[in-house]
């Protein structure tokens, strides 16, 4: 089937007006920015929502503003007390200015990757292995602010950092193992020795009463046989204080001097 010329031209004319449409056309959605590049030049960021380009003498390069939560690969690492440690952590980004994100570094994800594996192995170097176990929000906050200093000129703010595995040699988890023990064991006697010390506190502060009020001595002694009492059927023999006897043997000793 053969199309006279002006048939030929229509089609050709409609064919690269779709073609002109669906290259200008672009939709962008609520969390993308566009970098339109016209002959090379950055024009003013495009988007969200429906926009326009020419097609040839535009490139639109596409930028998303979305929080990129990217692993830091395990890093061997020695620390500042030479204890070898593997160390990984996660890093949470996302670009602020799409212009600079394009402009400034050729792949702005890539290049935080390799800058918080760096920033890692330094940090985690310079530090003690307790603070690295025990100080963990200092040591975030240490990566986070180095690694944000250094993508701040690519239009890229790091948010936050978490340090996730610190691996230890056998050896050294031992060590840790025995020192956890040694300090429980430490408090245990600590808190025993401290039991003892107010037990004989009180029982001091008792005995400074009883003296002072010997019938308070007389009344411990009676509650202790009544409590021995209820306790055990059985027959219970406990020497009688003289205090106890002291008002009878006055009274026999009055009555034998007026007699006499």
């Amino acid at each position: 089937m053969i199309f006279p010329p002006q048939v030929l031209g229509v089609i050709f004319v409609v064919f690269l007006l779709l073609y002109f449409l669906a290259s200008a056309i672009k939709v962008l959605k609520e969390y993308e920015r566009g970098v339109v590049f016209r002959l090379g030049r950055v024009i003013p960021v495009k988007g969200p929502g429906l926009i326009i380009i020419w097609p040839i003498i535009d490139r639109l390069v596409r930028v998303s503003l979305r929080i990129v939560a990217m692993d830091v690969p395990p890093q061997d690492v020695i620390t500042r007390d030479n204890i070898s440690v593997k160390v990984n952590a996660v890093v949470y980004f996302r670009a602020i200015d799409p212009i600079k994100a394009v402009t400034a570094v050729e792949d702005f994800i890539y290049a935080t990757s390799q800058i918080a594996q760096t920033t890692l192995r330094n940090v985690v170097g310079q530090s003690q292995l307790d603070d690295l176990l025990s100080k963990r929000d200092e040591v975030n906050a240490e990566l986070q602010r180095i690694i944000d200093f250094q993508t701040e000129p690519w239009g890229v703010k790091v948010t936050a950092v978490e340090v996730k595995n610190v691996e230890l040699p056998q050896e050294m988890l031992r060590a840790i193992a025995r020192q956890a023990e040694a300090e429980r064991e430490r408090r245990a006697k600590i808190i025993h020795a401290d039991g003892e010390f107010q037990a004989a506190q009180k029982l001091s502060d008792a005995a400074r009463i009883i003296s002072t009020e010997p019938i308070a001595l007389q009344l411990r002694f009676l509650q202790t046989l009544t409590e021995v009492a209820t306790e055990k059927n059985s027959t219970t023999i406990f020497p009688v204080p003289i205090d106890l006897l002291k008002p009878f043997l006055q009274r026999e000793m009055e009555k034998e001097e007026k007699g006499g």
